[in-house]
């Protein structure tokens, strides 16, 4: 194949006052300019982009956004108007992570209300659990891939503050910047992905499911296309923006107590290598009685996994849960699990992951 170089054509009501603009301002090259005698057309490059100011075009004018180290080099962060007309949008080549505040709701999501699965990235079947995403503070979702095999997926990284993959069904071959060579993800086992980590998903199995929480809610995927995975290194020391790569696996974790009487965990020492951003259990009954409690966690997401059990809620009408269903609680808020099955399994999630609960009893 030919090489093939793309312009950006926008229109120019002064082309010599542009050259100047381009030039000087942004500084652009000019690559080419005719005719010579009376300029209509001239053409720029510079910044990754090439373009071409054309005097006669009777286009729209155009938005030029240019992401740099330096913004203060060209003008500084925010908006300039070319004296042709062009629009040119200076930004950092990194814009800061923004984690919104949380607004705090009560959320009940039932498997049976039948919330739309939409397609997303690489194919991926996802499902909302918390609709109003607290504000933008968070987003979980419940994923699932119907048919498995490979999985066309790419090198890739998010801008996270806390991001967590729970598989819940199935199994998934996965691999991580720093991390040796690829390992199967089973059911019951959680990774999290620390803020920029390399990363790809390689291969699933029929049906797999799932769980994956983000923080904020809204957060860029970027494409790695320089990156090859397994990357030769495996250093799992290596932080992240203050975060460890977890690969936490059930079969080598020990029953503990938990902050709720009734029940026991399972810590997947997330709250430790995230340096308490999060903290994640898994939760089963004991066979205690529960009682009512309250905590000051900022969020604190739950997963029904396996079984059923009651939410009550202080002066809320109580929920009756089954597996697929989840909840998320407000700070203060008492409340209490009960008549609780047997194989009851709960998926607990908090941001931070070290919080304070105590007992109570609703007036």
């Amino acid at each position: 194949m030919s090489d093939i170089k793309a312009e950006i054509c926008a229109p120019t009501q002064d082309i010599r006052a542009d050259i100047g603009f381009f030039t000087k301002t942004l500084g652009l090259k000019m690559d080419m300019i005719y005719p010579a005698d009376d300029p209509q057309v001239a053409v720029f490059s510079g910044h990754g982009v090439s373009l071409r100011l054309d005097q006669e075009s009777t286009r729209a004018p155009v938005h030029l956004r240019l992401r740099c180290d330096d913004p203060e080099a060209l003008g500084g962060i925010g908006e300039q108007i070319s004296p042709g007309g062009t629009q040119v949008e200076i930004c950092a080549m990194h814009e800061p992570l923004v984690l919104p505040q949380t607004l705090h709701s009560f959320v009940v999501r039932r498997l049976a209300d039948q919330a739309p699965w939409v397609v997303g990235r690489a194919g991926m079947h996802y499902r909302d659990l918390i609709p109003d995403r607290l504000g933008g503070s968070i987003i979980a979702s419940h994923i699932r891939i119907p048919d498995g095999g490979p999985v066309p997926d790419m090198v890739h990284y998010h801008a996270v503050g806390f991001q967590l993959i729970f598989c819940y069904r199935g199994w998934v071959d996965l691999v991580y910047e720093d991390q040796g060579e690829p390992f199967r993800l089973h059911a019951g086992n959680c990774v999290i992905q620390p803020p920029e980590i390399r990363h790809r998903v390689l291969f699933a199995s029929d049906n797999i499911e799932v769980i994956e929480i983000g923080v904020p809610a809204e957060h860029v995927t970027t494409i790695d296309h320089a990156m090859e995975l397994p990357n030769g290194v495996v250093n799992p020391e290596r932080e992240f923006q203050g975060q460890k790569f977890v690969h936490h696996k059930a079969e080598e974790a020990e029953w503990q107590g938990f902050r709720l009487k009734g029940f026991k965990s399972r810590d997947t020492l997330i709250a430790k290598n995230t340096r308490d951003v999060a903290g994640v259990h898994v939760v089963r009954p004991n066979g205690d009685v529960a009682g009512w409690a309250a905590h000051d966690s900022d969020i604190h997401f739950t997963f029904v996994m396996d079984g059923t059990m009651t939410l009550e809620g202080e002066d809320r009408d109580p929920h009756r849960l089954k597996a697929g269903d989840a909840f998320v609680t407000p700070p203060s808020m008492l409340t209490r699990y009960s008549d609780v099955s047997n194989d009851l399994e709960l998926l607990e999630v908090s941001l931070p992951g070290a919080f304070r609960t105590w007992v109570g009893e609703p007036e």
